[in-house]
């Protein structure tokens, strides 16, 4: 990360981030329409859910098909399950020793035990989801295009209802915990873009996006207005959003800031004991809006399992045509874009994937040039540490690494 100063003021911050290309979009190029579930869900071992259902919905878009009734609430209950899980580690394993002063949950583990293993026990709960479902944690196997290659039963889904109403009491306690933290007094005027659920349901998946500032953008339309470019910086891309020439962020501030009134009862109410408001636009209260998102997902599943009932099918027929297909879904970091282009015969064309991280890297630049100017006397392990933690309340996938940032501050 390099920051550039002139007279004491910030005047750019570029962080430099080096990633080899992974080229999934070219691999998808000549593939069937039924491989990108399974293809995509090996771009992140975290959030492989998310890949899946956005690549589903894409697809099913260009096929014209509906997936409805019990078999979208197992989807929106395995996408709960990766929300616990992710939502867990981020909390408990990379975010929480920043406040606590570790240099990571290894540190903190040998004087918080208890804590740790509090957090481990959701992400547990979180990956049962998965697995019952998925037929695995990590790159389930069982989803495809139109549906599941197999459903449970109800039966099979009671026991895991038991052990997600003992976790849910965990989560109950992180949003209470972390809403103790020391929080530095940093706040944002932010244009703020999550995913638009039409049914009022608290946004995971929807038909379009919609932003704090008056956006609202179908999803037929997201290709156009989303548009990525690369810098000079950084070998990762960039993404600006609908004509705005300021940056915006996504992921669970956004999410919380356009739809806290869609949250479970308990977990808005325990959001308004923390704190937080209606609008949280302090990210580095991040992780009591993550912990509040957890309990939401908790009680969404216990819901979802509450009224399940087993379809006489596990998926819908989804016939292959000559389109092109869009699919939008919140990933626990924010919206994930999917664009596929088919031919007749169900052959991909063209594909196109827009992560989160990607589309908040421009405000976390914001971010850090905001946060370090009046810091600047710091030592620089300080405000590198600083600036970590920063980058962290993003959930970016370079935060997985406790120490990841080289600074250097220059004057212009």
């Amino acid at each position: 990360m390099l920051v550039r100063t002139r007279d004491g003021r910030v005047e750019t911050v570029e962080l430099r981030i080096y990633e080899p290309p992974r080229f999934f979009e070219a691999f998808l190029r000549g593939r069937a329409y039924t491989e990108p579930p399974d293809t995509t869900a090996r771009i992140c071992g975290i959030c492989p859910v998310a890949y899946q259902m956005s690549a589903c919905t894409a697809i099913e878009n260009a096929c014209g098909a509906t997936v409805d009734g019990p078999l979208a609430d197992l989807r929106r209950l395995i996408y709960c399950g990766e929300w616990i899980e992710s939502h867990a580690l981020h909390v408990y394993l990379l975010h929480a020793p920043d406040f606590l002063g570790y240099d990571g949950a290894v540190e903190m583990a040998a004087d918080h035990r208890d804590v740790v293993q509090r957090g481990l026990a959701m992400k547990k709960a979180g990956n049962e989801i998965i697995a019952l479902l998925g037929g695995r944690p990590i790159h389930p196997v069982n989803v495809r295009v139109g549906g599941f290659y197999r459903v449970p039963a109800k039966r099979e889904l009671l026991p895991l209802a038991e052990q997600l109403r003992r976790s849910r009491d965990l989560a109950l306690e992180t949003v209470r915990w972390v809403a103790g933290f020391d929080f530095p007094g940093f706040e944002g005027d932010y244009e703020l873009v999550a995913v638009r659920s039409p049914d009022g349901e608290y946004p995971i998946f929807g038909d379009g996006v919609a932003s704090s500032g008056g956006l609202d953008i179908d999803v037929h339309d997201l290709g156009e207005q989303l548009v990525e470019h690369h810098v000079p910086h950084s070998t990762a891309l960039h993404a600006s959003l609908g004509g705005l020439e300021r940056p915006y962020m996504c992921g669970l501030l956004a999410r919380y800031g356009l739809a806290a009134a869609a949250l479970s009862p308990l977990a808005r109410e325990v959001a308004a004991e923390a704190g937080l408001g209606g609008v949280c636009r302090n990210p580095f209260q991040s992780i009591v809006v993550r912990a509040v998102e957890m309990l939401y997902a908790f009680d969404e599943a216990l819901r979802l399992i509450d009224r399940y009932e087993q379809p006489d099918a596990p998926a819908v027929p989804v016939e292959p045509r000559a389109a092109t297909g869009h699919g939008v879904t919140e990933a626990p970091r924010g919206m994930l874009y999917h664009r596929y282009e088919l031919d007749g015969d169900g052959v991909i064309r063209s594909a196109r994937i827009v992560p989160p991280t990607s589309q908040n890297q421009r405000q976390i630049e914001d971010d850090l040039r905001r946060f370090v100017e009046p810091r600047l006397h710091l030592p620089t392990d300080e405000l590198t540490r600083r600036c970590e933690q920063a980058i962290r309340n993003y959930d970016p996938c370079i935060s997985c690494a406790t120490h990841f940032l080289d600074l250097e501050v220059a004057e212009a």
